[in-house]
């Protein structure tokens, strides 16, 4: 999103009474995932293209052929793009733009530089994700002083107490700064920062803030320390906190508190976990406040007479929740323990620890040594899963489940499907990546978000990235299109 463009939109968001955007690039790339075409119609996205992909070599011999090609034939891409036989000439041209950049009509944190060539650029492979033959120059990032006013404590669907501070509003590459993650009570330590002081200030590839340095010399008499656990406390006196040892985190205590709760029980409710009906954010923000609702399990105990009473309900809206909280005391065991929100384990992961375990019972009383044999499952993950199950407030949580009558069922993997993973890059027209991921796991498939050696399909939904598309071919995964993944899945004509 071009400069002009994106401080003609927040004009006119500041005009219609709406919020402002934070900076172009994070707007671009939201309005990029939305579903909605209308609002992406609406956003002055603009489109630069910086390659052209060919199966034969030849026909690309190099870099700047690409470009050429790419003005040809009627596509933007940036004007700067220069060929140079020296390094000296490429540094020159690199100090050049380190001022000049801030002329050009969209930001910019560095440049690349790539072998012309396209033979030789091959021929020299890749590492990772990365070609030897390209590498990218960051410029050093603006930095600004600004005074630290307090920090907070940020508490995340996982229980996880972040420290975020609160600057005075500061101009940072472009953009105001008021506030960036502490990260942690070490890194707390680590700065020596106290509220009061003047801190230097920067912006991570021109986007994420960061605290760099404290500016010693300038702390006034009236610095404070910052005290984690006292603030904890005070924040959320209704929450225990506990720092597991060997983490930098303090985290919530088994799952308590109207807000941690709330959080739990959306994520609980949602399409990718138990996928209740009408328990979206403000029922469940109600049910919560009533006092209705004091640990996910809960809500099994739900009765018409009791919901019908708050203020978001009536006759038909009462008897729809409960019926829907009722319908889902048998759910998949793998949708189940994802709903549980233990960190780590995503809606893969939850369907390989139910493949391997076939029960609560059976992942409850698991092994270090038999958690990290799952595929997918490190050490990590293993004694993040092996904590939660530790903790007495979960057990009981579990044991309450049970006494509600919730019967998770496990169903063994079956379908024309299983032994296949898929990666899907670009968008699909026929369905959303989410309900693709749904129609595989239903045919026995798994579903990745990167390419694995154990990746069987690279379904090419829009332009496939090249690295991706490297990483594919060095591990000889297949790459497919639409239509292909579509008879794959039985799904011939798709899900408009």
């Amino acid at each position: 999103m071009l400069k002009k463009e994106f401080a003609a939109l927040n004009e006119r968001q500041k005009a219609a009474g709406k919020p402002t955007f934070a900076n172009p690039r994070n707007l671009a790339a939201g309005t990029i995932r939305q579903l909605d075409p209308k609002l992406v119609a609406e956003r002055p996205l603009s489109f630069r293209a910086y390659d052209v992909l060919r199966d034969d070599l030849a026909e690309v011999p190099t870099q700047q052929f690409a470009y050429e090609v790419l003005s040809a034939i009627g596509i933007t891409r940036n004007a700067q793009m220069t060929v140079f036989s020296t390094l000296d000439e490429v540094m020159h041209f690199v100090d050049e733009w380190g001022e000049k950049r801030h002329e050009l009509p969209f930001n910019t944190d560095g440049l690349v530089i790539k072998v012309n060539d396209r033979a030789q650029f091959d021929a020299l492979g890749v590492v990772g994700k990365q070609p030897r033959a390209a590498v990218a120059y960051k410029y050093a990032a603006e930095q600004a002083t600004t005074v630290l006013k307090d920090i907070v404590i940020s508490l995340g669907r996982t229980g996880a107490a972040t420290p975020v501070a609160v600057f005075e509003p500061v101009t940072v590459a472009g953009t105001t700064v008021q506030h960036a993650s502490l990260h942690n009570e070490d890194e707390i330590e680590r700065l020596d920062i106290r509220i009061g002081d003047t801190v230097v200030i920067y912006k991570a590839g021109d986007i994420i803030p960061k605290v760099e340095s404290v500016v010693k010399e300038l702390r006034p008499n009236t610095a404070r320390k910052f005290n984690f656990l006292q603030t904890v406390a005070e924040q959320y006196p209704e929450l225990e906190f506990v720092r597991p040892e060997g983490e930098a985190v303090y985290r919530v205590k088994g799952v308590t508190g109207p807000l941690l709760l709330k959080k739990a029980l959306e994520h609980f409710a949602s399409r990718a976990a138990l996928d209740i009906d009408t328990l979206g954010e403000k029922n469940v923000a109600a049910l919560v406040d009533a006092g209705l609702v004091k640990d996910i399990a809960d809500i099994y105990t739900l009765t018409y007479q009791q919901v019908v009473t708050l203020d978001r309900f009536a006759d038909i809206s009462a008897r729809k929740l409960v019926a829907a909280i009722a319908e889902k005391k048998t759910p998949p065991m793998e949708r189940f323990v994802y709903g549980l929100g233990i960190r780590h384990v995503g809606a893969q992961t939850a369907i390989d620890l139910v493949q391997a375990f076939h029960s609560i019972e059976g992942l409850r009383s698991a092994t270090l040594e038999q958690l990290v044999a799952v595929d997918g499952v490190g050490v990590v993950v293993a004694e993040s899963i092996l904590a939660w199950f530790a903790d007495p407030d979960n057990e009981a949580l579990l044991d309450k489940f049970q006494a509600v009558g919730v019967k998770p069922v496990y169903r063994r993997q079956e379908g024309p499907l299983v032994g296949m993973n898929f990666v899907i890059t670009g968008s699909l027209t026929g369905m959303s990546r989410d309900e693709a991921a749904d129609k595989i796991r239903a045919q026995g498939g798994g579903f990745q978000t990167s390419v694995a050696k154990d990746t069987t399909y690279l379904v090419a939904g829009g332009k496939v990235g090249e690295s991706k598309l490297k990483k594919a071919q060095s591990y000889g995964t297949k790459v497919i299109e639409e239509e292909e993944f579509l008879r794959l899945i039985g799904d011939h004509g798709g899900s408009h």
